[in-house]
């Protein structure tokens, strides 16, 4: 009976030693998993989709009498997203004409012609900013390597021809002005030229358009609605302009540098990994204490460990807009792998299981 106690004994020690041995590998496994991925191929969860959000705004002020958008709908550059009442602005451009006309008289010129030259300069200094606002936009996406060169070159070459047209349109309004011979240099004639150029401007301005590729969100515009100028109506979301806030701990940004490959996977699309850059990392975060009277304010620690910090990187995505084939959102989680390219069998490790994560996003 005692040699069976005995054996016992030493059968439960046996498993007790296996499970514990099991256990200190596992443990020593996960730790060392963790510290060579936080330098190879740093990872997080605490992604999340961001982009430009532009508050848009008239140039000119009115009453809004057509609203062209909905709420969240998606528009494409130059769509018109709502209009001015403009019978105000027409009146003015009829009475600067007239009043451009009467400084005319004296000398028996024609005035018809000055007139269109100088709607024609007004229309092509609104297709000029446009442009030029364009271009800046389509030129940063080619640096970050979100577009193509060509889409680059394209944008450049329409900034030309806009330059260009201004050009052109101002040459045949000087050149009316140079038919007049001496009303050129009149200054009544100069000031009724340059209230109709603005009226003219001011016309053209009270329909305000998409500046590109994005989504309506938050709309509480209506017609009726007084808007004053450069008074925000609307919030735009940049749909060409997307990138991913990631936020890692200090520790993880040893290997990491601008350009290096990241992986994305986003709970919004389970199953799939998209290929990114990593574009730059933020030089800093808001981590002074709270003031209160001028003063610091000490608070008591309420955690064994101080929570580690972190710091935001951003993240490009190599295909672009993602929201034209996948549902993703602004403000989206998402879960990102950045392969230093220090040791490949770390990155392929952390690659199988960010798509592991990717699928189970599926039931959670």
């Amino acid at each position: 009976m005692s040699e069976e106690i005995s054996q016992d004994r030493e059968s439960s020690g046996v498993i007790v030693k296996i499970t514990s041995g099991v256990l200190v590998l596992a443990a020593v496994g996960i730790v060392g998993w963790n510290t060579l991925a936080d330098r190879y191929a740093p990872s997080t969860s605490r992604s999340t989709v961001t982009a430009q959000v532009i508050q848009i705004a008239p140039r000119v002020p009115g009453r809004t009498d057509q609203v062209f958008v909905r709420d969240n709908q998606l528009v494409q550059q130059g769509d018109a997203l709502f209009h001015i009442d403009d019978e105000t602005y027409r009146l003015a451009a009829q009475s600067a004409r007239v009043q451009l006309q009467n400084a005319l008289q004296g000398v028996e010129a024609s005035t018809s012609r000055i007139a269109a030259a100088q709607a024609q300069v007004a229309q092509a200094r609104v297709n000029l900013e446009k442009t030029e606002a364009d271009t800046k936009r389509a030129m940063r996406l080619v640096e970050r390597g979100v577009v193509s060169e060509v889409r680059g070159q394209d944008a450049e070459r329409a900034l030309t021809a806009a330059r260009a047209t201004l050009e052109a349109a101002v040459s045949q309004a000087e050149a009316a002005q140079q038919q007049l011979g001496d009303a050129a240099n009149n200054p009544q004639v100069k000031a009724a030229r340059l209230a109709l150029e603005k009226a003219e401007y001011d016309l053209a301005s009270t329909v305000v358009t998409a500046p590109s590729f994005g989504a309506i969100s938050n709309l509480k515009l209506a017609p009726g609605q007084f808007v004053g100028a450069g008074t925000p109506v609307i919030t735009f979301i940049d749909a060409e302009d997307i990138w991913i806030t990631a936020n890692l701990r200090e520790n993880q940004l040893g290997n990491v540098t601008s350009g290096d490959r990241v992986t994305i996977a986003f709970d919004a699309i389970p199953g799939k990994v998209f290929e990114g850059t990593l574009d730059s990392i933020g030089w800093g975060i808001n981590a002074t204490p709270r003031q209160a009277g001028g003063l610091p304010v000490s608070t008591a620690p309420t955690e064994w460990f101080e929570p580690a910090r972190r710091i935001p990187v951003r993240i490009d995505l190599a295909a672009l807009p993602l929201v034209m084939d996948y549902p993703l959102r602004l403000g989206g989680k998402a879960d990102v792998v950045i392969h230093t390219g220090e040791n490949g069998i770390i990155s392929g490790l952390a690659s199988m299981f960010q798509r592991v994560r990717s699928t189970l996003s599926y039931l959670y």
